[in-house]
């Protein structure tokens, strides 16, 4: 019998959610299962992934055939290195503890590397808040002076000259400045 660990969809349309089980190479993709893993949503940012490690390694190692998607889900979980660590402790050439240490050594630095990747992004979305804040405010603050001129237009025709003039030389001052960079 050929066994596959494997995914069933769950979900509906372009919100699909994926249970991860172990199922008969023969039997449809949403169909009759022999037990369930975990689940799989690859709409969250990042993709969350629910797997009981050790139902998983146990069918691993009993040579369930995993899919190409679950297989990095898998290796991303470390169920495949755990299998591969596991393989040298039965041939001899590492003992138990070795293993174990080099897969909760393996297991820190890749939730590290995660809580790094999770922080330099919330670090990025700030930053663009921000940026897009300051944008915001200095067009705001152009439309306010904007107004401002207008209203003193309104008020004094006199007025309006100066500032029409004011206006003219910032505009001939920064162009000089633009050409002698």
């Amino acid at each position: 019998m050929a066994v596959k660990i494997r995914l069933a969809k769950k979900g509906r349309k372009k919100l699909a959610i994926y249970d991860i089980v172990v199922a008969h190479s023969k039997s449809p993709r949403d169909g009759k299962f022999i037990e369930k893993l975990g689940t799989y949503n690859p709409t969250t940012h990042p993709a969350t992934v629910v797997l009981n490690t050790e139902s998983a390694f146990k069918w691993v190692m009993d040579g369930a055939e995993p899919t190409d998607t679950v297989q990095t889900l898998l290796q991303k979980q470390g169920v495949l290195f755990r299998k591969h660590l596991q393989i040298g402790v039965n041939k001899g050439a590492i003992t138990q503890e070795t293993a174990d240490k080099k897969l909760a050594d393996w297991l820190s630095s890749k939730d590290a590397g995660v809580a790094k990747a999770k922080d330099a992004d919330n670090n990025k979305k700030a930053a663009d808040k921000k940026a897009r804040f300051e944008a915001e405010t200095k067009v705001k603050e152009a439309i306010a002076e904007k107004v401002k001129a207008k209203k003193i237009v309104a008020e004094n025709p006199v007025a309006a000259a100066d500032v029409a003039a004011a206006e003219g030389e910032a505009t001939a001052d920064a162009a000089t400045e633009a050409a002698a960079e």
